[in-house]
């Protein structure tokens, strides 16, 4: 097993992450900046290193620092948690020239996926549905650009390619679902899809509150895109931990992009297979094989999460400030993943996910009503947060009754 391993993230995800190293007898190494000497992880950790000032570009995403880190404390390991360098291949690449263990995807795999255009034309060929497009850059040429639109089917929408000056034109969906499947690799081939997750519901493009099983999916379809999705991460030597991010609408899936890390939301897929993947990341790491098959993964229940934010549920403006109070929710089926402690100062530099709570039952029904209860238990004095939101998402028909689109909330809102 890994002896020491680099976290190089911050709040929540970092916790995770030293809880699951510890369960493996894994030492830890906190990386913080000036701002966070006070976060829970870095007071819990083996050791601690600050990287740099408050700036994230001077320290969660300085290269140089996080490596001289790994090294002055003799890890053999980096674990990116998700956001800052976790989707960055030349860390990725980095960290793997200098000797340690990058606790996700290859380098080259990273980057093949990260283009939006590569991992498009990548899923195709391994037979995975993507959204009818223009498979490639447009011209300039007008009775070129109305042969592929009138090829492809009207609506549709011309985007910028990312990171580049490419354009290309797709099928314009105009009220899909987000569905995602997760997946697990090993250095050997093996791959494993362990379901799927409904990220629907969104505010600008952010996941506000996740589920899995999606709703009104049947188990054909959830057979069927599990095994496509399991034998193109086979086609391109995936390994670690994954999520192919899908729009669904009319019964038809569409592959929009990978995500090559782990997700916020991975804990609502943990509590419905029973599946840890933050520690199945590290052993896979450290070269093991995966132990389950693809029969091994049993659906139990319903899961819910609730990203809770440190803003106003209103304006939706960042609420940094002093915790005076928190109370965290309980009872049978609750999660709660926080940073979260009477007395911390949560800064203003940084993303405003503060916590998330996340409820298993036996069923949609079940997970909602501890949801509602949970909601209604929590107390964060001294900051405000989105849970009010929450609550009143949880009283829509719209909601309870499952399958809303990516636009639902904010046509509720009067934000669209």
């Amino acid at each position: 097993m890994l002896e020491k391993v680099v976290i190089a993230n911050r709040g929540e995800i970092a916790l995770r992450i030293l809880r699951a190293c510890r369960e493996l007898g894994i030492k830890t190494v906190a990386v913080h900046s000036t701002a966070d000497r006070n976060l829970k992880h870095v007071l819990l950790a083996d050791e601690t290193v600050c990287i740099g000032p408050p700036n994230s570009r001077d320290s969660y995403l300085s290269m140089p620092a996080i490596i001289s880190a790994a090294e002055v404390t003799d890890s053999v390991a980096v674990h990116p948690g998700y956001g800052f360098l976790s989707e960055n291949a030349d860390f990725a690449e980095r960290v793997e020239k200098s000797g340690f263990k990058f606790i996700g995807p290859r380098p080259e795999t990273i980057r093949l996926m990260g283009d939006k255009v590569s991992a498009i034309k990548t899923m195709k060929a391994a037979g995975v549905p993507c959204v009818p497009g223009s498979d490639g850059p447009l011209s300039q040429d007008p009775d070129e650009l109305f042969r592929i639109a009138k090829g492809i089917g009207y609506p549709v929408e011309a985007l910028a390619a990312f990171a580049n000056d490419q354009v290309y034109m797709e099928k314009f969906l105009e009220k899909p679902r987000h569905i995602e499947f997760q997946v697990l690799a090993d250095h050997y081939g093996n791959v494993i899809c362990l379901g799927e997750r409904d990220c629907s519901m969104q505010r600008r493009h952010q996941k506000i509150i996740e589920e899995a099983p999606a709703p009104g999916l049947s188990a054909k379809q959830r057979r069927t895109m599990s095994e496509r999705v399991a034998s193109a991460c086979a086609e391109i030597g995936y390994r670690s931990a994954g999520t192919l991010e899908f729009l669904y609408q009319d019964e038809e899936f569409y592959f929009i992009e990978m995500n090559t890390r782990i997700q916020v939301e991975h804990p609502v897929t943990e509590l419905i297979t029973g599946i840890d993947l933050v520690k199945a990341q590290l052993r896979l790491a450290d070269g093991e094989r995966l132990p389950w098959t693809q029969d091994d993964v049993q659906i139990r229940g319903h899961a819910i999460e609730c990203r809770i934010n440190a803003e106003d549920p209103k304006t939706f403006m960042p609420s940094p400030g002093p915790v005076k109070l928190w109370h965290a929710p309980g009872g049978p089926g609750i999660r709660v993943d926080s940073h979260l402690y009477t007395g911390y100062n949560v800064p203003p530099y940084y993303d405003s996910l503060v916590a998330k709570v996340i409820a298993h039952g036996e069923d949609r029904d079940t997970a909602i009503a501890r949801m509602r209860n949970a909601l209604n238990e929590i107390v964060v004095e001294g900051i405000k947060t989105n849970t009010p939101l929450h609550q009143e998402i949880f009283q829509h028909a719209a909601f309870r009754a499952g399958g809303t689109d990516i636009h639902y909330l904010e046509r509720r809102l009067g934000l669209k």
